[in-house]
């Protein structure tokens, strides 16, 4: 299953595919000592082909607002660039949706701070990212193929 997210110059657009093969890599979010392992939500092999979805893969952790989330990920997830896409409610109660930079291969971990002490996360999704970036034929943005996403819900 493949869904496309098209966005202008302010956000990426990515190609959102499920998953597949054995056990897939589990990524774990920590807020102060507490932890949780999520297995992936969706997960595709290297070439998008074959694929899974798990919609009961998201896993729960509260995350008191001002507090930063640890993300960690294994070797089969830090084999290529990956991020970290968030929802938070800013101290007006506004949803603000932002994502990290892009994380490089072989970077195993990433600390997610919001920006103001009263904002509170909603959601964090790890994205693995796949083959590289393709430009879509009908609207000519770039499609950043994803291979795999993780995630967490905080209430």
């Amino acid at each position: 299953m493949r869904r496309t997210l098209l966005a202008g110059s302010a956000a990426a657009v990515l190609l959102l595919a499920a998953g597949c093969g054995s056990e897939p890599p589990q990524v774990t979010f920590a807020v102060g000592g507490t932890t949780v392992s999520a297995r992936p939500a969706q997960y595709c092999d290297i070439k998008l082909t074959e694929c899974t979805d798990d919609g009961e893969a998201a896993v729960r952790l509260a995350v008191p607002a001002g507090t930063p989330l640890e993300v960690a990920v294994p070797d089969e997830v830090a084999q290529a660039p990956w991020h970290v896409v968030f929802s938070y409610l800013d101290g007006t109660g506004q949803q603000v949706d932002a994502r990290s930079p892009l994380l490089a291969a072989k970077q195993h971990g990433y600390t997610l701070t919001l920006p103001e002490p009263a904002d509170r996360l909603v959601t964090a999704q790890v994205q693995q990212f796949g083959p590289a970036p393709q430009i879509n034929e009908q609207s000519g943005e770039v499609e950043f193929p994803v291979r795999g996403s993780w995630v967490l819900n905080t209430s």
